[in-house]
């Protein structure tokens, strides 16, 4: 059963109240569609369950909302708080512009609140810094382009970091780095596709054209790097008009589609927000809809590489030691009783 996030690989944590689907501290069900997320905490993605047991769990889930008193509800979304603090959502019958309303209006603000604590707790620490420079005898002068340059990584993140490997074809995955991001665009596609995703990656020549990334790999791909572009968030303004984009465009990718015969080859960042907002609901509607309408295996892939990414980061903290006490402590054999 998983339990890391597909997108930001923190973990899910449990509960012990969903007793078939013991994964996650808020659930999101759908009981008409047989629909079941769990909602990460970190950054408030809607993981999709591909499991078999979702039906069993959803009943459960059912069961528990209608059991609870203290339960906010529309008529067609409701929130309710049960046992061991375990939120649940359920889903009713609500027009697509309310669910994607609901569903990504928080994760967008709490972007947006958590980039300006960042910002503010970034201002305080070079601010601390300039003042303290004086004091051991470094000049200020001297410190300023690097404290800017600082800053600027502490809000913006540093333009170096890898933020995403994406696969191209042919078995290939490239590292893409968030100074990548600048390059980004949408153009049109071929005969066979609406649009294309051009992606520059770090380990490409300069004088080399980005990569035209088209079909399930650049909604892949648009899915993995939209949300780091739109990593500020956005006003509850800008979310409505990104849910009244989603809405004109019919279908979750004719976003993209719209946006190319808007501007071909856009470059991603220079898009207003609220298109660029769009961008990333359409990608992951997309990504859903084709795994309700049977193709879970990617899916399923996807969460296991985020499970793999998140034991990796974990054995990172580690030092090496403790893998050697633990393996030593394994093999030793067990206490017999006296």
């Amino acid at each position: 059963m998983f339990s890391t996030c597909i997108f930001c690989h923190a973990s899910l944590g449990a509960n012990a109240v969903i007793e078939p689907f013991p994964v996650g501290r808020r659930l999101a069900f759908d009981p008409a569609r047989g629909r079941l997320w769990v909602v990460c905490t970190q950054c408030e993605r809607w993981n999709l369950s591909p499991l078999d047991e979702r039906w069993e769990a959803i009943e459960v889930c059912e069961r528990k909302f209608r059991g609870t008193k203290l339960r906010f509800s529309t008529d067609n979304v409701g929130l309710a708080r049960i046992a061991d603090g375990v939120t649940l959502v359920r889903i009713g019958e609500p027009l697509r512009p309310e669910l994607a309303a609901w569903r990504y209006g928080d994760q967008f603000g709490r972007r947006r609140r958590h980039r300006i604590a960042q910002a503010g707790a970034g201002v305080t620490t070079v601010g601390a810094t300039l003042v303290g420079g004086p004091a051991v005898g470094v000049s200020v002068g001297g410190f300023a382009w690097l404290l800017s340059q600082w800053g600027r990584a502490i809000v913006y993140g540093s333009p170096k970091a890898i933020i995403a490997r994406i696969p191209i074809g042919g078995g290939v995955v490239v590292p893409v780095r968030r100074a990548d991001l600048e390059r980004l665009a949408v153009r049109g596609g071929t005969s066979a596709t609406d649009w294309a995703l051009c992606v520059r990656y770090s380990s490409s020549p300069s004088n080399v054209p980005p990569v035209e990334l088209e079909g399930a790999e650049a909604q892949r791909a648009a899915a993995m790097l939209l949300p780091v572009v739109n990593r500020f968030g956005g006003t509850r303004a800008q979310i409505a008009e990104a849910v009244q984009v989603l809405e004109d465009a019919v279908t979750p990718l004719g976003v993209f589609a719209l946006t190319v015969r808007q501007q071909d080859h856009a470059l991603v960042m220079r898009l207003p927000t609220s298109v660029r907002l769009a961008l990333e609901m359409a990608a992951h509607e997309e990504r859903e809809r084709r795994a309700l309408q049977g193709e879970l295996t990617a899916l399923e892939r996807e969460w296991r590489e985020a499970e793999e990414i998140a034991a990796i980061a974990d054995n990172l903290l580690l030092p090496s030691r403790v893998d050697d006490v633990i393996g030593e402590l394994r093999r030793r054999p067990e206490p017999t009783g006296t």
